[in-house]
């Protein structure tokens, strides 16, 4: 699907979904357990392959009342042998958690995914199982997917680098606590994204496992059992929220665009509020109610440093591309290794619709001042994160964008266009 969009200027009140990486570790943590109910889950392309893995471990997932209860019957912390290979499809984060959870059996399973999926790195999580007596490899050979994965890992001690990806960190925390000895972490780099481990370990808390950060890293006990006897609540997520406030600050009328579900937690992301009010966006957040309220403003370009935020950075590159002076976003090289080069894809569109961008390895800086957002054709990279920030930048863009591969934002955010076209959002869906 294609979707193509006019300047238009949005208002009113929207919900942005559950969070993405709370509904990953939930419906796992679940399938850790004898048995627990999620609610209010993100049933997503992505997060239907975290219950797919969950069924192929011995577990069952039954979704209810309109997808808005999961009902896990779990694998009580002994996965069994697949029967068939997982396909993680897409989603990173389940092929990494699901990769620890397989060492865990007793016997081999086969992981794979789309080609995206394929090419991104799994190595140092290889490596970590292998340091734990299990077996993992690369069916090619290069550190990345298909996977073998297995061994009956009972726990111990291992070191890995922290600045590829903390889905290392979290995979191997949900894993560890079911081991017999549990599981010692030690950092070989400076963490990055440490927010979304501290995401890990609040989820841990509330399915009962300890877990804490250590000086060196992590450590998770072992011997420890999932469970809760309430339904856990995944909070809404600030991720998908970014797009609807960067839509607001760039193209809010004079009531502006009020953000339903945005409770605090542990989500790194809700830093896009900070980074709103640096740039001098017109931006309240009512913390208690759950409500963020943001209008059209002039904005001006800042630097932002997105180690601990990956995902904000196409959000941060469009609201750049708008803003005046420059905008520099920093420690962004573990970005190129998401869906797509997020940083590559990000300076290639924003330059056809009119910017000014400098690409460096670690640094992707937007010349607001220099910058004159016109419609153009483009593309989505198959990545919902950017199909979405374009679709942003499409809202100012003189004249017609149009965001090839749109459908993709079924991954995260199913729905956004409705949610922007109820906004006041001029566009116009065409299938392929």
């Amino acid at each position: 699907m294609d979707v193509e969009l006019t300047r238009s200027r949005v208002d009113g009140r929207a919900r942005a979904p559950p969070s993405k990486s709370y509904t990953h570790r939930a419906i796992l943590a679940a399938g850790y357990s004898d048995g627990a109910v999620v609610g209010d889950p993100l049933v997503s392309a992505d997060t239907r392959a975290t219950m797919r893995a969950v069924e192929a471990f011995g577990g069952r997932v039954d979704r209810v009342t309109d997808d808005r209860q999961l009902d896990v019957a779990g694998f009580d912390g002994r996965p069994t042998v697949p029967d068939d290979v997982i396909d993680c499809a897409n989603s990173g984060t389940t092929m990494r958690i699901v990769t620890a959870c397989a060492a865990l059996a007793d016997g081999l399973t086969v992981l794979t995914g789309d080609e995206s999926l394929r090419s991104r790195p799994q190595g140092p999580l290889l490596d970590a199982v292998e340091q734990l007596d299990g077996r993992a490899e690369s069916t090619r050979g290069n550190g990345q997917a298909p996977l073998v994965v297995g061994g009956d890992v009972g726990g111990g001690a291992v070191s890995i680098p922290g600045d590829v990806s903390s889905q290392y960190i979290t995979a191997l925390l949900m894993a560890g606590a079911v081991t017999e000895t549990g599981i010692e972490i030690e950092l070989e780099t400076e963490l990055k994204s440490a927010p979304y481990v501290d995401i890990t370990l609040e989820v841990l808390a509330d399915f009962g496992v300890e877990a804490a950060a250590t000086e060196a890293g992590y450590r998770v006990p072992g011997e420890q059992s999932y469970g809760r006897d309430d339904t856990y609540a995944v909070p809404g997520d600030f991720s998908s929220m970014s797009y609807l406030l960067a839509a607001g600050a760039v193209a809010g009328g004079e009531e502006g665009v009020v953000v339903e579900g945005a409770r605090p937690s542990a989500q790194g992301d809700s830093a896009i509020v900070d980074v709103l009010e640096r740039m001098g966006a017109d931006v309240s957040w009512d913390r208690e109610v759950g409500e963020i309220t943001v209008r059209r403003s002039d904005l001006t370009g800042i630097e932002v440093d997105v180690g601990d935020t990956p995902d904000l950075l196409p959000t941060v590159a469009v609201l750049g591309a708008v803003a005046e002076g420059e905008t520099r976003i920093v420690n962004c090289e573990h970005v190129r290794y998401k869906e797509t080069d997020r940083v590559s894809a990000m300076a290639t569109e924003l330059e056809r619709l009119g910017a000014d961008v400098t690409e460096e390895r670690d640094v992707l800086t937007v010349h607001g001042g220099e910058s004159r957002l016109r419609g153009a054709t483009v593309a989505g990279h198959d990545d919902h994160r950017i199909v979405m920030s374009l679709a942003v930048a499409g809202l100012v863009a003189e004249g017609t964008t149009t965001v090839e591969g749109a459908d993709h934002v079924d991954v995260s955010f199913p729905g956004f266009f409705d949610v922007l076209y109820h906004l006041g959002a001029e566009l116009i869906e065409h299938e392929r």
